[in-house]
């Protein structure tokens, strides 16, 4: 069995499928994912949140701001903590980290970094590991992982399309790196190189939906089912089995966010 580790199931436009959650969910199972990480981007999507993983026992949460979400209050580390705290299903910090590709004033650049070092702080209070995002930002990104021991919680980088040197210099702080549809992608080269070269104790995969869509379906709403193309063209460029990557990515998952090895809807 799969997990999906990142995606946005309150993203994802049910009148496109025709169909409501409760069939992006089946429709996931039966293509051998059995659970989801449904990952917060603003903190009034968080109630929202809670409501899913309270009707889906398969899926969990996070708590986070995106690093280039723009609102009239920056949440503090209390804040975080408690919400956090709140709801059993939130297992998480995130997501957070640093985008640079569309900012580059420095003072809303400085902003980024703040509410990145908040959400560190929140997340070694409560025990909770880190989701984190980099696009464009990478030194910065490893920078204040450092400088702010993120290595005494840990966490993962989501949808990673970095080099192999921001690869291992993150799982030298004890991350994991998690594979997106972009893997799928032919120009996706680097990514590819990094797929095949991640310790298979520290690889995740995820469909960041309804973003990035893999191959054959790029360019359409993307959905937790599909992370089984993910996982297919990560087995096959490690050339690897296929069941055993889907074993060992899940086994990852619950270790890297503590979840326990407990049955859910769908397994048997």
């Amino acid at each position: 069995m799969l997990v999906d580790s990142h995606c946005h199931l309150n993203f994802i436009e049910l009148n496109d499928f025709n169909y409501q959650l409760d069939e992006v969910i089946s429709q996931a199972e039966a293509n051998d994912v059995s659970r989801f990480l449904s990952v917060c981007v603003e903190l009034k999507d968080y109630p929202e949140l809670c409501k899913i993983a309270d009707r889906f026992p398969q899926v969990k949460i996070s708590v986070g701001l995106h690093p280039d979400n723009e609102i009239a209050g920056e949440p503090d580390t209390e804040e975080l903590i408690n919400l956090a705290n709140s709801h059993a299903s939130c297992i998480a910090i995130g997501e957070t980290g640093l985008d640079y590709y569309r900012v580059k004033e420095e003072e809303a650049l400085d902003q980024q970094r703040e509410r990145f070092r908040r959400h560190i702080h929140a997340a070694k209070s409560t025990g909770k590991p880190l989701i984190i995002h980099t696009r464009q930002a990478a030194e910065d990104t490893i920078k204040i992982m450092q400088e702010e021991n993120a290595r005494d919680i840990g966490g993962v980088m989501h949808c990673f399309t970095e080099s192999w040197e921001v690869a291992r210099q993150a799982m030298e702080m004890g991350f994991y790196i998690s594979i997106s549809g972009i893997v799928t992608f032919k120009n996706a080269t680097q990514l590819q190189e990094v797929a095949q070269k991640v310790p298979l104790d520290r690889l995740l995969v995820e469909t960041d939906a309804p973003f990035l869509a893999p191959v054959p379906f790029r360019g359409k709403q993307n959905h937790p089912a599909l992370v089984k193309y993910v996982a297919l063209a990560v087995s096959e460029l490690r050339q690897m089995d296929y069941e055993e990557l889907a074993r060992q990515t899940t086994a990852n998952f619950e270790r890297c966010f503590k979840v326990a090895n407990e049955k859910v809807l769908g397994e048997v």
